[in-house]
């Protein structure tokens, strides 16, 4: 799995997103279809990754689901996370931000992100949500590390 998913991420072969549907799907409709979740938002990569990886994987992920997708949270650019220590990723500071809180205002949100290791950025993407206004937040990661 950790070479299918350097190979996707960090080789640009976008199109191996595909090999994860069935599961994603799956995964979501036994664990989360019954939230009733309003949207999801995919981790979003910093411009300066987004442009040397070409895609982004969590939005590619969010596709596969029955949910609409709004990106409405940024993220300032830094080292990658898999460069970072443990240590490193649970003492970081929120690299997050958000252009819009009225569009979750009170809604249920479903995150979305490739690999969860420490939960740092999923729990601080959630934080910024929390803080402006959403009534809940849920996370789909394809993969726990």
């Amino acid at each position: 799995m950790k070479e299918l998913l350097a190979t996707f991420k960090f080789r640009g072969d976008a199109a191996l997103v595909e090999v994860f549907h069935n599961d994603f799907l799956a995964c979501y409709k036994t664990n989360l279809v019954k939230e009733k979740i309003d949207f999801t938002i995919p981790i979003p990569l910093s411009p300066e990754r987004l442009y040397e990886r070409g895609f982004n994987q969590a939005k590619l992920l969010a596709t596969f689901l029955p949910l609409a997708q709004i990106d409405i949270l940024t993220r300032t650019h830094h080292e990658k996370q898999s460069k970072k220590s443990r240590q490193e990723r649970l003492t970081a500071s929120n690299v997050f931000s958000i252009v819009d809180s009225s569009k979750i205002m009170n809604k249920k949100i479903l995150l979305i992100d490739d690999i969860y290791t420490t939960g740092s950025t999923l729990r601080h993407a959630a934080k910024v949500l929390k803080d402006n206004g959403a009534a809940s937040v849920s996370s789909l990661t394809l993969i726990r590390s």
